[in-house]
This record gives structure tokens, sequence and C-alpha cells, in this order.
């Protein structure tokens, strides 16, 4: 079981005040919450929240290139529009 003084921290960082009576109360409600979490360890299944974080930590992102047939595309996209200047589109104005 949690301690007082653990609950005490725990409140003060959260910057409760408590009651004698909802320290108690604390005691057996984190006590609960943790007793649930090494029974989810055991499991080896944890919630969707920390394996999502796990995932994210794991996850490695692409190197930036520039690819040179979206180039294309847009070279023809442009040529093909009625009203161009420069490498942009002309478009009525919108209010």
């Amino acid at each position: 079981m949690i301690t007082k003084e653990e609950v005490l921290k725990i409140a003060k960082l959260a910057r409760l005040e408590l009651t004698e009576a909802e320290i108690t109360k604390m005691q057996k409600d984190l006590s609960a919450i943790l007793d649930y979490f090494n029974l989810l360890k055991k499991a080896g299944r944890l919630p969707m929240s920390i394996q999502l974080d796990r995932h994210r930590k794991s996850n490695q992102l692409r190197k930036d290139e520039a690819i040179s047939q979206k180039r294309e595309v847009v070279e023809k996209i442009i040529a093909a529009s009625p009203d161009k200047k420069d490498d942009y589109i002309k478009v009525k104005a919108v209010l």
C-alpha cells in the first residue's frame, strides 16, 4: 500500500490540500491503480497511451528529399492552365 507521505508528496505536486479522510481514501485509490498497472505488466499488455508512446519513440522519420517527378507534374499543370504568371496559376480574387 502507498504510504501517507507519498500521498502527501503527490498532493503537494498537484497543489491539493487533503483532509485526513481524503488522504486515507487516496492511499487506497492510488494503491488500487498501481496494483492494476502491475497486473497489466504481468499480463504483458500496457494501456494504449503507453503503447503509443513507445511506438512514437521507435518511429524513424524519413529524410526529406526533393522528388523531381513531382516538379514535372507541377510544370504540366501550370502549362495547362489558361491564365498564368511565372510559376503561378492566376485565379480570381477570393474575398
